[in-house]
């Protein structure tokens, strides 16, 4: 085996398994430790991994989190299944909350003239639902996060308080064994509260955020009762929620006939 073909061998096993020895190249393809090392090194000089002792990891990755708008301008099939399903959820008379993702917006855009009260410190999602003159809306008041279009702070927290709902709706950007996280912490306090004044809490998530983590930790595993995706999660994941109680609820896109 050629060189170049070892190194996109090694850099497809980084991708599987976060880390690589010495002793796992030499032996996954037959080459001296010197030869190994020599590998790791033209991968370094390319800046695709990062050399530890005795072996190579991957380089961390952020994604960058873009604006509201422009979100909503590549919203995926994906999110709005995930939608679609978690509309189907809402019955009438219900009182719910819902968060300021994107994600949660297919939701809103998804509610039938269902006669319900919604809560929520996104002026999108108000702004959604203002057609539907069966549902109550309760825009909480705070200060004004521009860029992703949400109301947070100490009034939105203390607003909240005085609420207790059926049901909530929380988006993330990441769901792992570290619990849900988010972004910005200000947007992680907001759905902290509304987690703690619902009887059941629903995670929506499409499948490029299972088992990823980002900056701040809103809520553990076992805070959520039910997540919503759009691909049966691997079967390490699936364990993973079992092991907290979660449930689970695929909604697939195959499986919507007018998606």
């Amino acid at each position: 085996m050629y060189q170049e073909e070892r190194l996109l061998s090694i850099l497809d096993y980084l991708k599987e398994n976060k880390r690589i020895s010495v002793e796992q190249i030499c032996s996954l393809f037959n080459i001296s430790r010197d030869t190994a090392r020599r590998d790791l090194v033209k991968l370094e000089e390319e800046s695709k991994i990062v050399r530890t002792r005795g072996g190579a990891l991957l380089p961390s990755i952020h994604t960058e989190i873009k604006n509201y708008s422009h979100r909503l301008n590549i919203v995926s099939d994906e999110k709005k299944v995930i939608g679609k399903k978690a509309a189907s959820l809402i019955y009438p008379g219900d009182r719910i909350i819902l968060d300021a993702s994107t994600t949660v917006q297919s939701c809103a855009e998804h509610i039938n003239n269902t006669e319900c009260t919604i809560i929520t410190n996104s002026i999108n999602q108000a702004e959604v639902l203002s057609s539907n003159s069966n549902i109550n809306i309760q825009l909480l008041g705070g200060i004004l996060e521009k860029e992703h279009r949400y109301v947070y702070g100490s009034s939105v927290i203390d607003k909240l308080s005085e609420y207790n709902v059926d049901k909530v709706f929380i988006g993330v950007v990441g769901i792992s064994e570290s619990g849900l996280t988010i972004a910005h912490e200000e947007d992680g306090a907001v759905k902290r509260k509304m987690i703690q004044q619902a009887k059941q809490v629903i995670a929506l998530a499409d499948n490029t955020k299972l088992g990823n983590t980002d900056f701040f930790r809103f809520a553990d595993l076992q805070d959520i009762d039910l997540l919503i995706t759009d691909k049966t999660p691997p079967q390490a994941f699936r364990e993973l929620l079992h092991k907290h109680h979660v449930e689970l609820l695929t909604a697939e896109i195959n499986d919507q006939g007018d998606e």
